[in-house]
């Protein structure tokens, strides 16, 4: 019975992030009309969906056991039940409530603000890792820089090469299969390694590979990358696939009103990257909504607290799936809204910089070690757009309510889990 009412809860936070997060990776697909909103939400949800299917895991395990050390609550179990359901209760209230006003926040600030609250409550201050806290405040500072600046360097650069040439057609189509290298490039190292995780393990253990097991994702990548190239450099020289592309073109630009014959290139480029987005947020922030329900049903089947490298049961992964497609479905349109087009107003090429860049961020935080946000990288890219195009066009206001959700996020969720928890443990 604890399992099903816990297993709502998660659904409800899934529904939330759903309903909020998402709008990172569509946001800017839809606000430079790229796609229009239905397509977004069925494109969202199949990807965002399989993500977290498939490569939802890792995370979820992380969240579980590194905020806080599991082993503090080894002679008291339910009270790491009770702090996790604090936990879902409270993330979800909270995403909720910025989603209601249209805020794009952190998940992962929520989620984690929320344990460190019902912790310090439970066990005292010494028994939050600080030290994980600390390194996602510097992630929250430097993420939405560090996009802004890449996003102005791509959008400038293309604005240069193609963008004001007297003929932007046929700059674009020259530079197809570079563009091609790059997106792929940079999105094969953020999803590959969870693809090709088995095929390392195989590679390394029975094969005896010599290549170093995290450097196999980037080979892979290159591989991809390369093969895009050439296909890119045919499709360029298929005049009969072009004309085909062209008529499709005209359907699409009837439906997302793209007239401009190079934005609409830039289209499908754009869509093409906002699949990756998606496809990685999936995977990365289903572990917020089910990392507690994942930690209760470990204790409930066993009657010890979790470990690293716990397993998560496929069901739990499909459950937060469900709730991450379903919120967005039913209450994504808010968010998507904020990002794509109170902002600064996007075409698909600015849009399709602003993904690169958050992607190309997000990775780099990888490689380093470091927490980051999604939101924060998406606001910060489209930020670093609307600088190069023209400082007058960012609308600060509406920056002005996401940086003020930003700021509360933590310590909000960490004093609504720490409240929600000070009652449960007084009622059970």
């Amino acid at each position: 019975m604890l399992v099903i009412i816990v297993a709502l809860l998660a659904f409800y936070l899934a529904w939330n992030l759903g309903a909020n997060d998402v709008a990172n990776s569509m946001g800017t697909s839809v606000g430079s009309k790229a796609v229009t909103l239905k397509q977004a939400l069925i494109i969202a949800g199949v990807l965002e969906f399989t993500g977290a299917v498939l490569f939802g895991q890792e995370v979820s395990q992380t969240l579980a056991t590194e905020i806080v050390n599991p082993a503090l609550f080894a002679d008291t179990p339910q009270m790491l039940v009770t702090g996790m359901v604090a936990v879902l209760l409270s993330g979800g209230l909270w995403l909720q409530i910025a989603t209601s006003r249209g805020l794009p926040v952190s998940s992962s600030h929520a989620v984690v603000g929320a344990i460190a609250g019902f912790s310090w409550v439970a066990l005292g201050v010494s028994a939050i890792d600080w030290s994980t806290i600390g390194q996602i405040t510097i992630g929250w500072i430097i993420t939405p820089v560090i996009s802004g600046a890449i996003a102005a360097l791509f959008y400038s650069q293309i604005k240069r090469w193609i963008l004001d040439q007297p003929n932007p057609l046929v700059q674009l189509n020259e530079w197809i299969p570079w563009l091609s290298a790059v997106l792929l490039g940079i999105f094969g190292v953020i999803v590959l390694p969870s693809l090709t995780q088995g095929l390392a393990t195989f590679l390394i253990e029975q094969v005896g590979f010599k290549i170093p097991a995290h450097d196999i994702p980037l080979v892979t990548g290159a591989v991809a990358t390369v093969g895009l190239t050439f296909y890119s450099w045919r499709q360029l020289e298929d005049k009969g696939t072009r004309r085909q592309a062209d008529k499709a073109d005209k359907e699409t630009r009837e439906k997302t009103q793209i007239q401009n014959p190079v934005e609409r290139l830039f289209g499908r480029f754009q869509l093409l990257s906002a699949c990756f987005v998606a496809f990685a947020h999936g995977s990365n922030d289903v572990g917020n909504a089910i990392a507690p329900l994942a930690a209760i049903a470990y204790i409930n089947r066993t009657g010890s607290v979790p470990t690293d490298g716990f397993n998560i049961p496929i069901w739990i992964l499909i459950l937060g799936g469900v709730g991450i497609v379903t919120g967005l479905a039913i209450l994504g349109k808010k968010v998507i809204a904020t990002i794509g087009e109170s902002i600064i107003s996007l075409q698909p090429s600015s849009g399709f910089c602003a993904e690169l860049a958050t992607a190309t961020t997000i990775l780099l935080a990888s490689r380093l070690g470091l927490p980051v946000s999604t939101s924060h990288a998406l606001v910060g890219g489209v930020v670093g757009i609307g600088l190069v195009q023209d400082i007058k066009s960012i609308q600060f206001k509406t920056l002005q309510g996401i940086a003020a959700a930003w700021v509360i996020t933590v310590p909000a969720s960490a004093v609504l889990s720490a409240a929600i928890f000070s009652v449960l443990r007084i009622k059970f």
